[in-house]
C-alpha cells in the first residue's frame, strides 16, 4: 500500500488552505499579495513533501535545512529572506489557531544581504529641487506640491496618485491614505506641504476636470489623475534641474522621509506606522541608512583622516 506524503494529506491541505483564507479575511491582502505568500510558501511545502514531514511536525533543525536548501537552489539572498519571511508568517498563524504550541521559526536566522542601501537626499536637497521648479509654468505649484508631500508625508507613489481630495484634512493636520492591501492609514502632514497643496488647489480650481476625476488631488493638464510613470519623468527632470547628480525616483522621497526621521530620533515603531510597513523588519533598513551616515561623517571629520595643512 502506497502512504500518501504527508503533505499531501487532507489536514496539510485543509491547513493551508485556512491559512489563505486568514490572510485574505483577516489581514486584508490583496489577491496578488496572497499569492506570493503562497509562491513562498510552496518551497517550504516541497520540500516537506520531499522529507516526508507535515509542516505542523516541522522543528527548528529541520526548518534549518530546509532554508540551507533554498540557499543551495541558488536563491537569491533577498528572495531567500523574503522566503522565510514568508515561513514565519505561516508558523504564526499555525502558533495562534492552535495547530502547534511552540513556534519553530523564532530562532531562525535570516540570510545576510549584501549591503545596497537606497539612495536619499539630505533637506538642502530637496529644497534645491522644488526651489528649480518654475512657478510660472502651469504645473509649477502642483509640481512642487506633488515633491513636497512625497518627502512630508512619506508617501508611496501610487498612494500619491490615488489620493483623494476627500482625504484631506488639512484643517486638522492629516491626510488618510490607502495603502498597500487596501489599507488605510492616518498621516499627519506638515504645515509647508499644507501650503503647497493650498496654492497648487488656487490653480486645480481654474481646470477644466473630466467627469469621475474631480475627487483626485494631483491632475495633468487635461483634467485627469497622474500615473506613477508622469510623477516619476517629473522627478527625475526636476533633478536634472537643480543640479542633483544622485540617482532618484518618487521613492526617493519616501526614504529621505523615514531617515530624516530616525536622524530626527523619531521612534522605530512610529516610522514604521507613517510609512505603512507591515513588518519592523522593512522599516529597519533605515538603521543601517543612519549608521553608515554617521560612519561617513566620523570617517570625514576625523582628526587622522584630515590632510596636514602645513604640507
Amino acid at each position: 500500500m502506497t502512504t500518501r506524503p504527508a503533505t499531501e494529506s487532507p489536514v496539510a491541505d485543509k491547513t493551508v488552505s485556512h491559512y489563505l483564507r486568514y490572510l485574505k479575511l483577516e489581514r486584508s491582502l490583496s489577491p496578488n499579495t496572497i499569492d506570493a505568500y503562497r509562491h513562498d510558501l510552496d518551497y517550504l511545502l516541497d520540500y516537506c513533501r520531499e522529507k516526508g514531514v507535515a509542516p505542523t511536525d516541522a522543528d527548528f533543525g529541520f526548518l534549518e535545512s530546509f532554508a540551507l536548501s533554498v540557499h543551495e537552489r541558488g536563491v537569491g539572498a533577498r528572495s531567500q529572506g523574503r522566503i522565510l519571511s514568508g515561513v514565519r508568517a505561516f508558523y504564526r498563524y499555525l502558533l495562534i489557531d492552535g495547530y502547534i504550541d511552540t513556534d519553530p521559526t523564532e530562532l531562525l536566522e535570516w540570510p545576510r544581504l549584501p549591503e545596497h542601501l537606497p539612495e536619499v537626499l539630505t533637506t538642502e536637497e530637496i529644497d534645491l529641487l522644488e526651489a528649480s521648479i518654475d512657478l510660472e509654468k502651469a504645473e509649477g505649484h502642483r509640481n512642487r506640491a506633488i515633491i513636497e508631500v512625497l518627502f512630508s508625508c512619506g508617501l508611496r507613489v501610487s498612494e500619491l496618485v490615488s489620493l483623494k481630495m476627500s482625504n484631506l484634512y488639512l484643517d486638522d493636520g492629516f491626510i488618510r491614505v490607502m495603502g498597500k492591501g487596501s489599507k488605510e492609514r492616518l498621516v499627519p502632514i506638515s504645515p509647508r506641504a499644507v501650503k503647497e497643496l493650498r496654492l497648487w488647489f488656487d490653480d486645480r480650481r481654474r481646470m477644466n476636470i473630466k467627469p469621475g476625476e474631480d475627487d483626485y488631488v494631483f491632475l495633468n493638464r487635461r483634467g485627469s489623475h497622474l500615473t506613477r510613470t508622469m510623477i516619476l519623468i517629473m522627478i527625475k527632470r526636476q533633478a536634472q534641474e537643480a543640479g542633483i547628480k544622485k540617482t532618484i525616483s518618487p521613492h526617493t522621497l519616501r526614504h529621505s522621509f523615514a531617515t530624516e526621521l530616525l536622524k530626527g530620533g523619531a521612534d522605530l515603531r512610529a516610522i514604521q506606522s507613517m510609512l505603512g510597513h507591515e513588518s519592523i523588519a522593512t522599516t529597519e533598513i533605515y538603521t543601517h541608512i543612519d549608521t553608515t551616515q554617521l560612519r561617513d561623517e566620523i570617517l570625514n571629520h576625523h582628526p587622522r583622516n584630515k590632510k596636514d595643512e602645513r604640507k
